[in-house]
């Protein structure tokens, strides 16, 4: 794994971690039951019943799709997917996003979409296809603020994210660093210059 499978980013009182496809199931199933009639129209582009919604869940428990959850008093409130691209129309990854009401506002969406790129980066994806309906302003917002190139058609919204290295953050990073190594640099010669000069001031007045 690319770090540890629980991360705390609130101590004592809500975590992430990778949920295992067979045995933690239920804790997928609930918790996409447990979005209001909004958020399930979101997340799945039109109101479903809750038949469809254990039928999904049972599928992603199947079909090797990697779940990274927020857990909070041992239920899952968030959930990030990470489909795999044999089941994608276009070869790609398919990545959905569902937070709770009760934790939204708090950073949960960020944090699972942080993680859920470090996992798919582990696997060996490159690009990422994300898809989502039109109304849904938090997760276009969520999907923009890490780089996806969003369009619009047939009334959903559905982008790409790159994971690859951009040379232009590296060469800005070198850009940045360079001065600061220079500045270290001539600031440890006045310090050994200093050192010296205060020896031979020293020495000098010994004599």
């Amino acid at each position: 794994m690319p770090y540890d499978d629980i991360h705390r980013p609130r101590p004592g009182f809500g975590y992430v971690r990778t949920l295992s496809q067979q045995e933690e199931l239920p804790l997928l199933r609930d918790h996409l039951l447990r979005l209001d009639p909004q958020s399930r129209h979101d997340r799945f582009n039109g109101y479903l019943d809750d038949n469809f919604i254990e039928r999904y869940a049972a599928k992603c428990a199947d079909d090797g799709t990697i779940i990274v959850a927020y857990m909070e008093s041992g239920s899952v409130r968030g959930a990030a997917e990470l489909h795999p691209p044999a089941y994608s129309d276009d070869g790609l990854p398919e990545i959905a996003f569902s937070v709770e009401s009760c934790v939204r506002r708090q950073g949960v969406g960020s944090l699972l979409f942080r993680r859920l790129i470090s996992e798919a980066r582990w696997q060996g994806h490159r690009t990422l296809r994300v898809t989502t309906g039109a109304g849904n302003e938090a997760m276009r917002a969520l999907a923009n603020k890490f780089g996806a190139h969003l369009e619009f058609r047939q009334g959903e919204t559905s982008g790409t994210i790159d994971l690859t290295p951009q040379p232009q953050a590296e060469l800005a990073k070198l850009a940045i660093d360079a001065p600061l190594n220079a500045a270290r640099a001539v600031m440890s010669f006045n310090h050994a210059c200093w050192r010296m000069f205060s020896k031979l001031y020293e020495g000098g007045r010994a004599a």
